[in-house]
């Protein structure tokens, strides 16, 4: 397999042989350092590379070059290695720049010079961009293979599964008999679809996603009995959880019955997170999260349903849908929240079939050159209006408010009112959805007008409100109107505490009605609804669980 390219530009000789120096000192084993006096020189060597079909991994770019800025390079480089990951080196007043190419080329992060000494200042960077550069590219594909038609839920199912697991995969229509490791698996035989093909070669027919799982070797049945926290839900919030828990010490396992991330994780760019400039994918938060969760010593068991809460005495037991118990001190409920469904004529028949909740990634590739519509006008619609405007016709967002400024970030409003492809119908909602075995149109009605209007339809994605998934904790657990976890002061009626509650104090800020079981992130009563905030609430629920267990 051949390496891939580094590729730095640099127009000061002295500069360059450093940086040179620098790459090749840390990253030669496992990429090949080009280094390159002028941007027009280097455009050459990008284009020669690229016929060759050799990839480049990442560009790092001088911002002050004559005759090419750093950022237009980039610009054209990139249209030939779009997925090679972009950084800037820059001066101190060279940091407007780095803003603008953050907008003009997606640059993914600037450097300031100088980078003394590497190890600190430029190795643990570029080795952050490499990372995330080899979780999306592979010269020769060695991931699953789905096979299933489009329209069916279960091939959706799978796909949305395995993207939110980060396992890489391809998915091949039933027809599709080019792959000859597909061929080889099949053998000429008809199978039952879906099919999933592993990179072994054994075949799943029609699998249940558990089945799956226990192929792939992700865990789902724990290591011991009795742990010090047990967290429900590997979004920002558990994830953040658990892993202060382990680095304090405290045996924790994550119980998550879908995969790592939660709802941020399949977004497409979340763009206002403290610390990223650029942005990162929900996918990259979540590989990240999880990685640094096992790292120290977290133990992660995914897709592990738990569908039963006791209290017996000191101990929390959670029960978990495969059978298994769990039993802990103190458990954290991080379950965060799912899409409300949408609750009109034909949704139900045709989800996974054309109508999606959610899933913009999973199926942004299936919507190449067609017109697709988002029902929603918070955040998560929003930035997957914009990632599909990147492969869709059109994209329609389809919104109940007269304008998206009530529920959206600004920076998203404007962006969105910059893409051409992106249009925004206010005062509106879809009443019904039509088609046989998939989506075929839908019928919007326009408040303001008092019109219904019925238009051709082939994706339907929808970002409405938000339900937490609770039910499992119901007469155990109080629960608000909505089914949202009631913590701290929110408890306390008229100054007194709730039922059964036995401790001689009342509950801690983030605490239940149960004590000892603790609630953070989106599922929690009153939280603010922000990857940040989960993160925050995430982090400083050990704080509460510490105190819990000393004076328990």
């Amino acid at each position: 397999m051949k390496k891939p390219y580094i590729l730095a530009i640099d127009d000061d000789l002295s500069v360059l042989r450093a940086v040179d120096r620098d790459l090749k000192t840390r990253f030669a084993p496992n990429y090949r350092i080009l280094a390159v006096d002028s941007p027009v020189k280097a455009l050459g060597a990008v284009r020669q590379l690229t016929a060759r079909g050799d990839r480049v991994a990442l560009f790092l770019a001088d911002q002050r070059m004559p005759h090419m800025s750093g950022t237009e390079f980039l610009q054209e480089a990139s249209a030939l290695q779009p997925e090679a990951r972009r950084v800037l080196l820059t001066a101190y007043a060279d940091s407007a720049a780095a803003i603008d190419a953050i907008n003009r080329v997606k640059l993914h992060h600037y450097l300031m010079k100088p980078w003394e000494p590497p190890e600190q200042h430029l190795y643990p960077v570029l080795a952050d961009q490499l990372e995330d550069w080899q979780a999306g590219n592979r010269e020769s594909f060695d991931g699953a293979y789905i096979i299933g038609t489009r329209w069916a839920p279960e091939t959706h199912r799978l796909k949305d599964f395995l993207a939110k697991s980060q396992v890489p995969y391809r998915w091949l229509e039933p027809d599709d008999t080019s792959d000859l490791r597909v061929q080889a698996a099949l053998g000429g035989r008809t199978a039952a679809m879906p099919v999933v093909i592993f990179p072994d070669g054994s075949v799943l027919e029609r699998p249940g996603l558990s089945e799956v799982a226990a192929k792939l070797g992700l865990a789902t049945v724990p290591s011991r009995r009795f742990y010090d926290v047990i967290v429900v839900g590997a979004g920002p919030a558990g994830l953040a959880c658990a892993l202060y828990c382990s680095t304090e010490g405290l045996k924790t396992v994550l119980v998550e019955r879908e995969a790592a991330g939660g709802q941020a994780g399949l977004s497409s760019r979340i763009e206002n997170y403290l610390g990223f400039p650029s942005g990162l994918s929900g996918a990259d938060l979540a590989r990240r999260g999880v990685a640094q969760v096992r790292r120290f010593g977290t133990e992660v068991l995914a897709p592990a349903d738990a569908v039963e809460l006791l209290v017996e005495g000191e101990y929390r037991i959670v029960k978990l849908s495969n059978g298994q118990e769990l039993a802990a001190h103190s458990v954290v409920i991080a379950a965060g929240v799912q899409w409300r469904r949408l609750d009109v004529p034909g949704m139900d028949r045709l989800t996974g079939a054309g109508v999606y909740y959610g899933a913009a990634i999973t199926e942004s590739s299936s919507c190449k050159d067609e017109d697709v519509y988002i029902v929603g006008g918070a955040n998560s619609a929003g930035q997957a209006a914009v990632h599909f405007s990147e492969v869709a016709r059109s994209v329609r967002m389809i919104v109940r408010g007269d304008s998206l400024s009530k529920s959206m970030s600004h920076y998203l409003v404007e962006r969105i009112g910059t893409i051409p492809s992106i249009s925004v119908v206010p005062n509106s909602e879809v009443v019904e959805v039509f088609g046989g075995d998939r989506l075929e149109r839908i019928t919007v009605r326009h408040h303001d007008t008092k019109s219904d209007e019925t238009m051709p339809a082939a994706a339907l994605f929808v970002f409405i409100g938000a339900e937490p998934h609770t039910e499992w904790l119901d007469g155990v657990v109080c629960r608000d109107g909505k089914g949202f976890l009631q913590t701290g002061t929110s408890l306390l009626s008229n100054g007194k505490r709730p039922a059964g509650w036995n401790l001689d104090r009342d509950p801690y800020l983030l605490e239940t009605s149960v004590p000892g079981v603790f609630a953070v992130g989106d599922v929690r009563d009153g939280a603010v609804r922000r990857v940040a905030n989960s993160v925050g609430e995430g982090s400083i629920v050990l704080y509460f669980v510490r105190q819990y267990m000393r004076n328990r």
